[in-house]
C-alpha cells in the first residue's frame, strides 16, 4: 500500500464515521468532515503535538474547530486516536441527550475538546487568545517548558462573522506566528455558494493585517504538510486557504448546500460508499485503519516524555509556581494580602467611584497574583485597570501583563476566554457597560464553559452624565443577570468593592461582571468585617431594632441614595432598613431562611436602582414600589439626571410615605 493510499483510508475513516453518525442521529453536519477530513489526517497524524493519554498536559498543541457545527470532525478524530472519552458508542450516539458528542463540541463534554464552538468566529477569537497565552507563558517560563502551537480549522462563515475581523487584526498586529489558521474554503455555505452574499479577497484582508497567508490544494495530503511546514517557520501568524469540496465523494451532493446541514440518506451513502473504495458496514473500520490512527495517537508520547524530564529539571520553586498557576490556585497570600488592605479602607474611608476604587483594589491584588493579564478596549484611563504591576505587552517584548486590546470589545472577550481555556492565566479587562452588547455572544460562552475571565465595566448608569442615552446602560443589569453561571457584581463603595473582586478571583467555574461608576460615591461599611458580606448577595446593612416599617432595597450608586432616604425617614419617626445587593446570583444562592431573614416582613418594600424593574420583584414583590428608570437616558450632568429621572432620596421617602398611607 502506498503511503497515498494508507493516508486516503485513513481520511476515509473520518469521513464515513461522520457519515454515519448523523445518518443515525438523523440530525449534523457531514459536509465538512468529509471535505476536511484530508486536513486533519495530515495536522494530527504529521504535526500536532498532543498525548491522548494525557490530554491535558500543558503543553500540548490546541487544535480549535472554529467551525463547529463540523463536530463530527472532531469526535472522530479523538475516537481514532484513542482519547477515551470518545468511544465509539459516543459516536453512535451522536446529539443525543447526555451524550458527550454534543451537536457542537462543549468544552468539558470530554478531553480533547479545547473550547465551546458552534457560534461561527468565536473559535477563531478564542484561538487568538490561547496563542497570546502561550506567548506570555513561554516568556515567563522558557521554550524548555512552553512551545506549542494553537491550530483552527475556520470555515467561510467564520470568516464572514464581524469577530473575526477584530480577532485576526489583534493576531496580526501582536505577530502571533504560533497560531496557525486553515481555511475550509468550500465555498458553501446554507443559502448556496458563498459568491451569492461574499466577494471578499480573504488572502488579502488577512495580509492586510499582517498575517502570513498560504493557500493549497485541501485534499493534496503532500502539499498540505509543505504549507503547514512553512506556517511553523513563519515569522507571523499565517493563514492557509484550503481550497476543499464540501462532502468529499458525495457522488450526487458533493460540492453544493444540500451536504451541508442534513444528512446524505441511504441511497448516497451506498453510493458514497462504492466512490471511496469503502466497503465496510456502518461504523466500522478496519483494523489495519485503526492500528494506524492509534499508532498515530502515541506519535507525541516521546516529547511528552522529553518535556517531563525538563519539567523535574526545573527547579522546585518553577515547577511548584507552574503548576500552581495551571491548576488555577491563587497564591497563598491573597486572602491576607486583601484583609490587611479592608483594615486599611475601614479606617481611611474613602469617598471614591468604584472605577477607581476598583484601580485600588487591583494594586493590590496584581502584587500578589503575578499571572493576572489585565487589558482595557481602548478606555484605559476610564476603566482603570492598569496598575503599577502591568506593562503593557506589545508584538516585540511578552514579559508585560496589559494587553491594549483596542477598540475591539467582542473580540476581547473572545481571546480573554481562549487564555482562559489556555491555563495559567487569570485575564480581567475594561470597557463601558454599555458594550457589553458587543461582548455579549463570548461572555455567554464563558459562562456555558465556566471560565474565570472577569470583566470591568465602568460607567455603568445614568451617573456617567453627558455623553447620553447611547453610553448609559438601562436594560443592560437585566439582560446580564439573564445568563446562568454569570456573576454580575455592583458594589456599592470601595469595601464591596475589593469583596466583589475577592469573589470574583475565587470563583474559578465561572465569569464574572463588575459593574462600576464614573461618579464618587461615599463610603457605607463603616466598620472592619473579617467576612466577605457581599458573598451572600445581599445583607442588611443599616437594621432597625424595631420592626421595620419600610425594607429598602438599593444596588451600587444607589445604596447611598437608600441609605440617605433611611436617615429622613428615620428623622420622621418611620422605622426602616436597608438592604444592599451586589448580587442577584449569589443571593439566590444561599438557604431560604437567609433569603427570608434579608427580605424580612416590612409591609413596604422599595428598591432603588438607575436600571430598569426587572428582576426587583423577587425582592420587593409586585405591589413594591420601585425608584428606576423606565427608559432610556439623557444627556446632562449627573445630578441632573438623577433629579431628572426621579432617582432621589426624596422620591423614596415619597414613595414609602404613600404605600405606609403616611
Amino acid at each position: 500500500m502506498t503511503d497515498l493510499e494508507k493516508h486516503q483510508r485513513m481520511a476515509n475513516a473520518i469521513r464515513f464515521l461522520a457519515i454515519d453518525a448523523v445518518e443515525k442521529a438523523n440530525s449534523g453536519h457531514p459536509g465538512l468532515p468529509m471535505g476536511a477530513a484530508d486536513i486533519a489526517t495530515v495536522l494530527f497524524t504529521e504535526f500536532l503535538k498532543f498525548d491522548p493519554t494525557a490530554p491535558h498536559w500543558a503543553d500540548r498543541d490546541r487544535f480549535v474547530l472554529s467551525a463547529g457545527h463540523g463536530s463530527m470532525l472532531l469526535y472522530s478524530l479523538l475516537y481514532l486516536l484513542g482519547y477515551e472519552d470518545f468511544t465509539l458508542d459516543e459516536l453512535k450516539n451522536f446529539r443525543q441527550l447526555g451524550s458527550r458528542t454534543a451537536g457542537h463540541p462543549e468544552y468539558g463534554h470530554g478531553a480533547g475538546i479545547e473550547t465551546t464552538t458552534g457560534p461561527l468566529g468565536q473559535g477563531l477569537g478564542n484561538a487568538v487568545g490561547m496563542a497570546i497565552a502561550e506567548r506570555l507563558q513561554e516568556t515567563r517560563f522558557g521554550k524548555d517548558l512552553v512551545d506549542h502551537y494553537t491550530y483552527v480549522l475556520a470555515g467561510d462563515g467564520c470568516l464572514m462573522e464581524g469577530i473575526s475581523q477584530e480577532a485576526l487584526s489583534l493576531a496580526g498586529h501582536l505577530k502571533l506566528n504560533k497560531l496557525i489558521v486553515i481555511w475550509d474554503d468550500n465555498g458553501i455555505s446554507i443559502d448556496g455558494k458563498v459568491d451569492i452574499t461574499d466577494s471578499t479577497d480573504q488572502q488579502a484582508r488577512f495580509a492586510a493585517s499582517g498575517w502570513n497567508t498560504l493557500s493549497v490544494d485541501g485534499h493534496d495530503p503532500d502539499a498540505i504538510a509543505a504549507v503547514i511546514r512553512q506556517a511553523q517557520a513563519s515569522d507571523r501568524p499565517t493563514l492557509i486557504a484550503a481550497k476543499t469540496t464540501i462532502g468529499f465523494g458525495a457522488p450526487t451532493k458533493s460540492g453544493t448546500a444540500k451536504v451541508h446541514g442534513s444528512p446524505l440518506g441511504a441511497d448516497e451513502i451506498t453510493a458514497t460508499r462504492e466512490a471511496l473504495n469503502w466497503p465496510h458496514e456502518s461504523f466500522d473500520v478496519p483494523s489495519d485503519v485503526l492500528d494506524a490512527w492509534r499508532i498515530s495517537g502515541l506519535r507525541s508520547a516521546q516529547a511528552h516524555k522529553d518535556w517531563q524530564k525538563r519539567f523535574a529539571d526545573a527547579d522546585a520553586e518553577t515547577r511548584a509556581d507552574f503548576e500552581r498557576r495551571n491548576r488555577g490556585d491563587l497564591p497563598s497570600g491573597f486572602a491576607k494580602a486583601m484583609l490587611t488592605y479592608k483594615k486599611k479602607i475601614a479606617e481611611d474611608q474613602p469617598t471614591m467611584a468604584t472605577r477607581k476604587a476598583s484601580e485600588a483594589v487591583l494594586g493590590v491584588i496584581n502584587d500578589v497574583i503575578p499571572e493576572t493579564i489585565g487589558g482595557s478596549a481602548d478606555l484605559t484611563g476610564s476603566n482603570n485597570t492598569k496598575t503599577a504591576q502591568t506593562l503593557p505587552v506589545t508584538p516585540s517584548d511578552f514579559s508585560g501583563r496589559y494587553i491594549h486590546y483596542g477598540i475591539r470589545e467582542h473580540g476581547m472577550a473572545a481571546a480573554m476566554n481562549g487564555m482562559a481555556l489556555h491555563g495559567g492565566l487569570i485575564p480581567y479587562s475594561g470597557g463601558f457597560l454599555i458594550f457589553s452588547d458587543y461582548c455579549r455572544p463570548s461572555i455567554r460562552l464563558a459562562a456555558l464553559m465556566g471560565q474565570r475571565v472577569i470583566h470591568v465595566m465602568t460607567h455603568d448608569s445614568i451617573g456617567l452624565g453627558e455623553d447620553g442615552p447611547t453610553h448609559q446602560p438601562v436594560e443592560h443589569y437585566a439582560a446580564l443577570r439573564a445568563i446562568p453561571n454569570l456573576t454580575f457584581f455592583r458594589p456599592a463603595d470601595i469595601t464591596e468593592t475589593l469583596e466583589c473582586w475577592q469573589l470574583a478571583l475565587e470563583n474559578r467555574d465561572g465569569p464574572s461582571i463588575l459593574a462600576l461608576t464614573r461618579q464618587n460615591l461615599a463610603s457605607q461599611r463603616k466598620s472592619f468585617e473579617e467576612g466577605n458580606l457581599c458573598a451572600k448577595g445581599a445583607y442588611v446593612l443599616i437594621d432597625n431594632e424595631d420592626e421595620a416599617a419600610v425594607t429598602i432595597f438599593a444596588s451600587g450608586s444607589e445604596v447611598e441614595i437608600a441609605v440617605d432616604a433611611h436617615k429622613d425617614l428615620t428623622a420622621e419617626g418611620i422605622a426602616a432598613r436597608v438592604v444592599s445587593v451586589p448580587s442577584f446570583e449569589l443571593f439566590e444562592a444561599q438557604s431560604d431562611e437567609y433569603k427570608s431573614s434579608v427580605i424580612g416582613t416590612s409591609n413596604v418594600k422599595i428598591a432603588v436602582e438607575a436600571g430598569i424593574r426587572m428582576g426587583w420583584d423577587r425582592f420587593i414583590g409586585t405591589e413594591g414600589a420601585f425608584i428606576g428608570m423606565h427608559g432610556f437616558g439623557a444627556s446632562g450632568p449627573y445630578k441632573a439626571l438623577y433629579e431628572h429621572f426621579g432617582i432621589t432620596k426624596e422620591a423614596v421617602v415619597a414613595a414609602a410615605k404613600e404605600k405606609l398611607g403616611a
